[in-house]
């Protein structure tokens, strides 16, 4: 089947990316420890109730399509992949797409909540992308706000009858901005600039990630576009369960 050997490919580069990541990566996601403990707290307890409400909302498509079970893991497979990347950005840290509008499309934002909840718990394990403390903050940018937006653009274009193609773009690379901006935004509220507050902290840290960062979200809109066609090809029959059950 294709979604087998789509799915082996990137599996593939996950190992890949996973053995070559031997220096210490300062990526978008907030690394372990750089929270204070009240923040990290906070953006946990903010977190908690989504993920429980994406547990269940993936359990209940399971138990009603089974065979889609596939799908959603090529769904975290592409979303591990490319939050695996980093690109260097100006200030010694750096960017990486987050892969997140694809499931969110497919499956809705709450079920993307788990999936994207998985991929930072194993990045933070394996390659050193954020931490465990940080987990929750880096959870509502990537895995929860992200799909949000994502969604919503593709609901919003779906309504309108815009062109799919353009939809599908447009909601992974405003799902890959709304990550960031949430993340700077989580970043300015705990460490704001002394003298232009909380506003002028996010401009700050907004402006980390904006030079690499927008490039990147084009990029990811346009393989997000790529691999909807192949699943449009050669995965119609589950795209249109998909489809009647949105």
């Amino acid at each position: 089947m294709k979604q087998w050997k789509f799915l082996l490919l990137l599996c593939g580069l996950v190992v890949y990316f996973t053995v070559n990541s031997g220096t210490p990566a300062y990526a978008m996601h907030i690394m372990e420890g750089f929270l204070p403990v009240k923040w990290a707290l906070f953006w946990w307890i903010v977190f908690l109730p989504f993920f429980i409400a994406g547990v269940r909302a993936l359990m209940k498509i399971t138990k009603r399509h089974p065979e889609l079970k596939l799908l959603i893991a090529l769904s975290g497979a592409f979303t591990f992949v490319l939050s695996a990347l980093k690109i260097p950005s100006v200030t010694g840290s750096s960017s990486h797409p987050t892969g997140v509008g694809l499931g969110a499309v497919l499956f809705g934002p709450l079920t993307m909540t788990v999936m994207g909840s998985i991929v930072l718990l194993f990045q933070a394990l394996l390659l050193a992308h954020g931490g465990l403390t940080t987990l929750g903050a880096n959870a509502m940018s990537m895995a929860v706000c992200g799909p949000l937006v994502a969604y919503g653009v593709y609901r919003l274009g779906k309504r309108y009858n815009i062109s799919q193609r353009f939809v599908i773009f447009l909601a992974a690379f405003l799902s890959d901005l709304a990550t960031y901006v949430v993340t700077s935004w989580q970043l300015a509220l705990a460490f704001p600039d002394t003298t232009g507050g909380v506003a002028a902290s996010f401009l700050k840290f907004a402006g980390i990630f904006a030079i690499t960062q927008i490039p990147l979200a084009i990029t990811e809109g346009l393989l997000t576009v790529v691999v909807w066609n192949f699943l449009s090809t050669y995965s119609s029959r589950e795209l249109n369960q998909l489809q009647k059950g949105a």
